[in-house]
């Protein structure tokens, strides 16, 4: 009997807080002794910091044998390789630059892993976003940063990379993708979803506060559920799914917080944090330990959850039946619809 997807457990009840403090005391499992990626390929968006750095580093530990960093700053990204050639020389690290507030960078970051230039992928791991208490519009997109990196740009690339890790994973064994999410997705909601678009309310200044990034997530949940709801890739091909890989220290997230701010950031930090190096494991875990059971589902703590209870609402699927149709409306320039069919065929 296989076990129970995300879709299929009971939305959790539990006093979220109460479960954020064990969350982040939890240790992590150890890893199998035999897990090898010898002769597998990855992709690691923002690999040059913070978790994406980590993630690429215990990748290699366990014998990667190519590793693509994707970063905006190939010179910061150069740095952050020449750290990991000196310890994992054998591996083949290279960086190629990838902007997550621009499509058309978008379109030629994949282009180029459709190209001959990449024979072989293995696995994803879009680990990029931002999170800021400074409102800003991209002058690209006309829409709110949180917005376009964490939700709009994320899915987008996501849906470029899945044709590739279907053609270019080995016969029989599917490609991985993994996405990085956050369990503030529990606790928030839809500013004005029922009474003017998702997308407009979410670029209004007046929606913006310290929920935005929470919301941002969300989306992404959201989109995944409807994206299986539509049959598109099978666990035969890629495994997809989304992670929680807890409230850390030693990433750049944090990095606006100021005054009075800073200190209350660290002492609640030194309180709860978790080390992005255990982290680390948690994104490991999800693109290669977890089998088929977690494809198009959420993990935290090492372990498959259900998705937010906004998501089994009748609300819920009202809302995400109308951002379904809004981001494809976004994404026509790129003929996503298009894209999506292909997969079933």
């Amino acid at each position: 009997m296989s076990s129970p997807g995300s879709r299929e457990l009971a939305p959790l009840t539990s006093n979220y807080w109460r479960r954020f403090w064990r969350s982040q005391h939890t240790h992590p499992p150890p890893l199998p002794m035999d897990l090898s990626l010898a002769g597998k390929t990855a992709i690691v968006t923002g690999s040059n910091v913070g978790l994406g750095f980590e993630t690429a580093r215990l990748f290699l530990s366990r014998g990667l044998s190519r590793l693509i960093m994707a970063v905006r700053s190939t010179q910061k990204g150069e740095a952050a390789a020449a750290i990991l050639r000196k310890q994992y020389f054998s591996a083949t690290i290279e960086v190629w630059e990838l902007d997550m507030s621009s499509y058309d960078s978008m379109q030629a970051f994949t282009a180029r892993v459709n190209s001959p230039q990449l024979a072989r992928l293995d696995i994803a791991i879009l680990n990029a976003g931002v999170g800021t208490q400074t409102y800003k519009i991209l002058p690209g997109t006309g829409h709110e940063e949180m917005l376009q990196i964490n939700y709009l740009s994320t899915f987008f690339l996501a849906i470029l990379l899945i044709p590739a890790l279907k053609t270019k994973s080995p016969v029989g064994t599917p490609g991985r993708m993994t996405i990085v999410s956050s369990a503030l997705a529990n606790i928030v909601s839809l500013p004005d979803h029922t009474s003017r678009p998702i997308f407009a309310a979410l670029d209004d200044a007046k929606s913006f506060g310290n929920a935005s990034y929470g919301v941002s997530k969300l989306l992404g949940h959201m989109f995944l559920w409807k994206f299986a709801d539509g049959n598109y890739v099978s666990a035969d091909e890629v495994v997809i799914n989304l992670i929680e890989p807890g409230f850390l220290k030693g990433t750049s997230l944090n990095r606006e917080v100021k005054g009075v701010m800073v200190l209350g950031m660290k002492l609640f930090k030194a309180l709860t944090a978790r080390d992005v190096t255990d982290a680390a494991t948690v994104v490991i875990d999800a693109a290669q330990i977890k089998g088929k059971e977690a494809h198009l589902g959420y993990l935290a703590d090492w372990e498959i959850r259900p998705f937010p209870p906004f998501l089994y609402k009748q609300e819920g699927r009202d809302a995400m039946d109308k951002l379904w149709g809004e981001t494809m409306a976004e994404w026509s320039f790129a003929d996503i619809k298009g894209v999506l069919e292909q997969m079933k065929a």
